[in-house]
């Protein structure tokens, strides 16, 4: 007979002491709580825990050690019309479980309700179909590592998927590509460098499961917005194995980012789990404590609301619904050392009713929080249910993905009617949308290409999407696409075809790093990426989704081009404010920005609202940067001319008076990627004429001397 103690209702989960493990889940449903250790001959040992205080059962089992696989079963009500669905013939992963071992198979058994008779109770056993829980060693040798911690400002974020991005990387070793391994290499760490990449946003990498109907087609959840378990890095990602050496390998990873000062950003999602609606699987939430976890139907509890798309929505009215996600996001922060969080449909988050609720409980908890508030916190601000779309309604800790920067930013560039006043925010930082509640530019995560949707190669390849791999009949994935093909849809080999493109891939890359606020690139679009047509990859778990690292051969000078950007947005604060412009006479008499015709006049109102006007000219005064530095001292910086044509035919801009300065240099040109013409070599002087070719930008530099 095993001994078992009572142990401590605190903390939930697994957790290893050195000599034993304490064992603690919550639930208000149950009536009796059953651990399960699973043994390496296959035989499952269930132990009662004996102790229960404030809905916490709990048990403490000397010897049990790391590498230990257990899971739950939880004895109590089964009654879907009133919301529980309890049924020990079930195992249920641990909410709190920090690793797992293991990969679903889908079978009946791991469904509550009978497949003849969805109104009788299934009472198959799931365990050997299920993955399992694993007891972690919890100590880690992370030397001197700390916290990058750059300012939001100087930070550039490069948004990758642990599998994709090293799966074909010729450097990393066969043995590590796709894994965390493979992202701390030298060979991806030197690459993010020379992009001046700062912080690297991982899409999910809490273990998440497949869905079924993807496993019937062949494929797989290769995204990973299908989560699990919220303290588990996915065990998919490891090389050296799943009984917790995952764990180990994740935090060896950030050690190796955080070494060349780079921080690390989880994409996190927290607004539904991978049960799915009333008729998915039970996998634990589910089974441990429904009403707790789900936000249910009010006139008929056996149903889900639904506000992300995917069956169910986290219930966070119910305080241990929000616990979880809290400790949840504190473990990573101090136990993985994470510098950042991207909320993933995070509009969900904020429904306490149905209505999105900027003040809600989950934002207050963040608020107070003193671990969580100090870290980078980042918004995707909208969900599918009723008035989700919530860009620059966030509270003023978080920044957000900026959907109507990329939106604007695609029509302008595409030639779009009436474009220009709201890019010319977007170019600015969006004070429309930030600016009345308190933020600043840096609330604006900018970004042109993510990974829904197309790679930027594609944005100017596709008017249309190609998703058929995804075995829908191309129904999935956007239509509003806002791409231009710039004549043939797909590859081609018509020279001008090709030479539109790469100049447009430019015009989006320099309007992304010029622009004020954070800019956020989409990995592999560096080096000329393609999903060939297909804006929906999320089960493409293959080289439609991978990155192709020959593109280092290839996009030789896509990819100085873009490391050229990166320099000259480091080098100069005036791409990097951390205050929205003025716009007006400052108390020195000058103004920070001032908008200008092609023809080298001030805008009026009446410019403005030209609608087939596509070209104008940006002023920034590099001596008109009113923020202090980090000493107290006044900034000053070089002033930039922007000369920027969308329209279809080349025009030539008339370079403003004396007032503005003499002496103008050329720094970056989109129409020839800006690496043939060396910069400060062609001197221009006030009122002088500049060709700009169509569809093109121009960037000359007014040293401050």
């Amino acid at each position: 007979m095993r001994d078992v103690w009572p142990g401590e209702p605190y903390p939930l989960g697994a957790t290893w002491d050195g000599v034993g493990t304490l064992f603690a889940v919550f639930s208000e449903v149950a009536e009796r709580v059953e651990l399960c250790l699973f043994h390496d001959d296959g035989s499952e040992e269930r132990v009662d825990l004996p102790e229960v205080d404030g809905f916490v059962w709990h048990g403490y089992l000397p010897g049990v050690m790391p590498g230990q696989r257990y899971g739950y079963r939880v004895h109590g009500a089964y009654d879907p019309a009133h919301g529980h669905r309890c049924n020990p013939a079930k195992l249920l992963l641990d909410p709190y479980a920090k690793a797992v071992d293991g990969e679903l198979r889908w079978n009946e058994a791991v469904f509550s309700y009978d497949f003849t008779d969805p109104a009788k109770v299934n009472r198959l056993d799931s365990a050997p179909f299920l993955p399992k829980n694993v007891v972690i060693n919890p100590f880690f040798d992370w030397g001197n590592d700390r916290p990058p911690r750059v300012p939001y400002h100087q930070t550039v974020i490069y948004e990758a998927h642990v599998r994709g991005l090293t799966m074909r990387h010729p450097d990393v070793p066969e043995e590590l590509r796709g894994t965390y391994a493979g992202v701390g290499h030298p060979a991806v760490v030197d690459h993010l460098l020379s992009l001046g990449v700062t912080a690297v946003e991982l899409m999910p990498v809490h273990h998440f499961l497949p869905e079924h109907f993807l496993v019937a087609r062949g494929l797989t959840n290769y995204w990973g917005y299908n989560t699990m378990a919220y303290l588990a890095p996915y065990g998919g990602y490891s090389s050296a194995g799943t009984r917790g050496e995952q764990v180990q390998e994740f935090k060896a990873m950030v050690r190796a980012l955080h070494e060349a000062g780079i921080e690390v950003i989880l994409d996190v999602v927290y607004n539904h789990t991978a049960e799915g609606d009333h008729m998915g699987p039970t996998l634990g939430f589910r089974g441990i404590d429904n009403v707790a976890y789900y936000r249910l139907h009010d006139a008929d509890r056996r149903y889900y609301l639904d506000y992300t798309g995917c069956g169910n929505s986290l219930n966070v009215r119910s305080p241990h619904a929000l616990q979880l996600i809290m400790d949840s996001l504190r473990y990573w922060v101090l136990e993985m050392h994470v510098d950042g969080f991207r909320f993933d449909l995070a509009s969900a988050l904020a429904r306490e009713l149905h209505d999105v609720d900027r003040l809600s409980a989950f934002f207050d908890l963040i608020q107070q929080d003193p671990v969580i508030s100090q870290v980078k916190l980042i918004a995707e601000p909208w969900d599918v249910g009723p008035g989700g779309y919530q860009v620059g309604n966030f509270p003023p800790l978080w920044t957000e993905w900026n959907g109507k920067y990329r939106d604007t930013v695609r029509d302008f560039w595409r030639g779009s009617h009436s474009a220009l006043p709201e890019f010319a925010s977007r170019l600015t930082g969006s004070a429309d949308l930030y600016e009345t509640s308190g933020r600043r530019p840096v609330a604006s995560i900018n970004f042109v290409t993510c990974h829904d949707g197309f790679t930027l190669t594609d944005l100017v390849s596709y008017d249309r999407k190609h998703n058929e791999a995804n075995g829908e009949g191309n129904r999935d994935g956007t239509d509003d696409n806002r791409s231009w093909n710039c004549g043939a849809e797909g590859p081609v080999e018509d020279p001008a075809i090709v030479r539109l493109r790469e100049r447009q891939r430019r015009n989006f890359l320099a309007t992304l790093f010029l622009s004020q606020g954070v800019p956020m690139l989409s990995h592999g679009d560096e080096i000329g990426r393609t999903q060939r047509g297909n804006n929906n990859a999320y089960c493409q778990d293959n080289e439609i989704a991978w990155v192709d690292w020959s593109g280092l051969r290839t996009e030789t000078r896509l990819l100085e081009f873009v490391r050229k950007l990166a320099e000259l947005r480091r080098q100069h604060p005036v791409f990097q404010r951390r205050r929205f412009f003025h716009g007006r006479h400052l108390d020195n008499g000058e103004r920070d920005l001032v908008w200008l015709t092609p023809g080298g006049a001030e805008m009026t109102s009446a410019d403005w609202h030209v609608g087939y006007a596509k070209s104008l000219m940006v002023y920034l005064n590099g001596d008109a940067i009113t923020e202090p530095g980090p000493r107290g001292e006044r900034i000053v910086d070089d002033t930039f001319l922007l000369l920027i044509n969308a329209h279809h035919e080349d025009m030539t801009f008339t370079l403003p008076g004396e007032a503005f300065g003499g002496g103008w240099t050329l720094e970056l040109d989109t129409a020839d990627d800006g690496c043939d013409k060396p910069s400060g070599e062609e001197r221009l002087e006030a009122g002088d004429v500049v060709a700009v070719t169509a569809r093109s930008m121009t960037v000359l530099r007014r040293p401050r001397d």
